[in-house]
């Protein structure tokens, strides 16, 4: 037990208003009283006291147990099975909670629990519903319970330990692309024509009248004496790395439209499945957003057979992890990802390109998720992402600014604010728009994405690599 205090409570109070403060008066106005009026008074207190120091050891022997480990997923219910151990087997009344922070938001502040008699272990199950990701640990229990005649409440804190893990809800963004994560080869239902012939060598065969020389193998055909043809397969194996930016360019806060909290009129079902039936507007860090996005992507890869990779990075890189697949890999992905916090540090693009060039030999899909809107730090990138360019497919992906239009988009100018708020969109959308044919120039592919779109752009971009076999 960390500490035990004991608090009065309202009986207590009752019974000393209705004996003492009048009794008290009586005694002072009349000699005949004054005696009865100090043994009544006194026989209270000593009932309060015995009171007191028999309710004191109430909470001996009461210990709490919780998972060591618990995973949920953000905006969804989730639930801690609590074990409250009572070795004295006594039959209890007990008030409980959990020390918590504020991001978890429990269903209740407290808890009333009947301990039975003659039962060492009781269970059961405190609600809540996580509204951060992040990893988050319980430290402490509260118990309390009344003295035998109500006059006191004891109230002590239990030592836990527990670690939640609020994972990102990727719920609404696999139903926006479910066909994909149907228990089907392909994508969609429909045959779709696969683009090139493929560069893994499989065999070598007879030459058929209109191979191309290039398709010829020299060598086996000196040795046999007769044309040999190469034969090559498609790439079924391709490494996709996510470059993630968790710099302060991360940090920007992005509209999200959505409505995480179940509504009055929500059934049990409906709160199961995720639909939710009111809308409205908060606002997400970039960061989530590219998470999010992220692990949708890591998904769509181990689909598709492909080796998915992470990187993460600020002014050095933070997590490396190599291209793999399986159910164990994505784990791994995702405890990197989950606690991930922006921070308050400018990026290093020399540093990333540098790093990617050392470690990466093999030809890789690489997806920079980043914001360039920065003039030096567009030209940075740039230069950097040319030179990786030449040995991998770099994709870049940013979301769009709310306000980086072209001018005579919109049509609620009200005064002079909004005009030049306004033109400053339209300079903003104009020099991404440059950056975009800069970046072509040099072979990379720039994209701004919508933000509520991020994840099934991303997702359609790696298809589109995949049946054009630009890898």
């Amino acid at each position: 037990m960390l500490g035990r205090v004991i608090v009065p409570q309202s009986r207590l109070l009752f019974w000393f208003a209705l004996i003492v403060l009048p009794f008290s008066v009586l005694g002072a106005l009349s000699s005949n009283a004054e005696i009865f009026a100090v043994v009544l008074i006194a026989a209270l207190l000593v009932v309060a006291l015995a009171d007191a120091a028999f309710a004191y050891g109430k909470l001996d022997g009461l210990s709490v147990e919780l998972p060591p480990v618990i995973r949920v997923s953000k905006d969804r219910a989730g639930t801690i099975e609590v074990r409250l151990k009572n070795e004295r087997r006594r039959g209890l009344r007990l008030r409980f909670g959990l020390a918590m922070q504020r991001e978890l938001r429990p269903a209740s502040e407290d808890e009333r629990i009947v301990l039975p008699a003659d039962t060492e272990v009781s269970r059961f199950e405190w609600p809540f519903t996580p509204a951060k990701r992040g990893r988050f640990r319980l430290q402490r229990a509260h118990l309390e319970t009344l003295s035998r005649l109500g006059f006191w409440a004891v109230r002590g804190a239990v030592p836990v330990a527990c670690e939640i893990r609020v994972y990102p809800n990727l719920l609404t963004e696999r139903r926006n692309l479910a066909a994909l994560f149907l228990n089907r080869g392909l994508f969609g239902v429909h045959a779709q024509r696969q683009v090139g012939k493929g560069r893994d060598f499989e065999k070598l065969r007879e030459y058929i009248p209109g191979d191309s020389f290039d398709e010829i193998h020299w060598k086996a055909t000196a040795r046999r004496g007769h044309p040999v043809t190469k034969v090559f397969q498609i790439e079924r194996t391709q490494e996709v790395y996510v470059v993630l930016d968790a710099s302060r360019l991360s940090a920007r806060q992005q509209a999200v439209v959505s409505a995480p909290w179940p509504v009055i009129g929500m059934t049990a079902s409906t709160i199961d499945h995720g639909a939710l039936t009111t809308a409205f507007p908060r606002t997400e860090t970039a960061l989530e957003r590219f998470i999010t996005a992220t692990l949708i992507l890591a998904q769509a890869a181990e689909k598709q057979g492909d080796l998915f990779g992470l990187i993460t990075f600020t002014d050095r890189v933070g997590t490396f992890l190599r291209a793999q697949n399986g159910k164990e890999h994505y784990s791994h992905c995702r405890d990197a990802l989950y606690a991930l916090e922006s921070k308050s540090i400018t990026p290093d693009f020399d540093e990333i390109a540098s790093f990617i060039r050392t470690r990466l030999r093999r030809r890789a899909l690489l997806i920079f998720l980043t914001s360039l809107d920065d003039p030096v730090l567009a030209e940075s990138f740039t230069r950097n992402a040319a030179l990786l360019a030449g040995q991998h497919l770099v994709l870049t992906g940013m979301i769009k600014p709310p306000d980086a239009n072209p001018l005579f988009t919109h049509d609620d100018v009200e005064g002079i604010d909004d005009i030049y708020r306004h033109l400053g969109g339209h300079l903003r959308w104009h020099n991404l728009r440059e950056l975009t044919k800069v970046l072509q120039r040099r072979g990379v592919q720039f994209s701004l994405l919508e933000n509520e779109k991020l994840a099934s752009d991303m997702v359609a971009q790696y298809v589109g690599v995949k049946q054009r076999q630009l890898l």
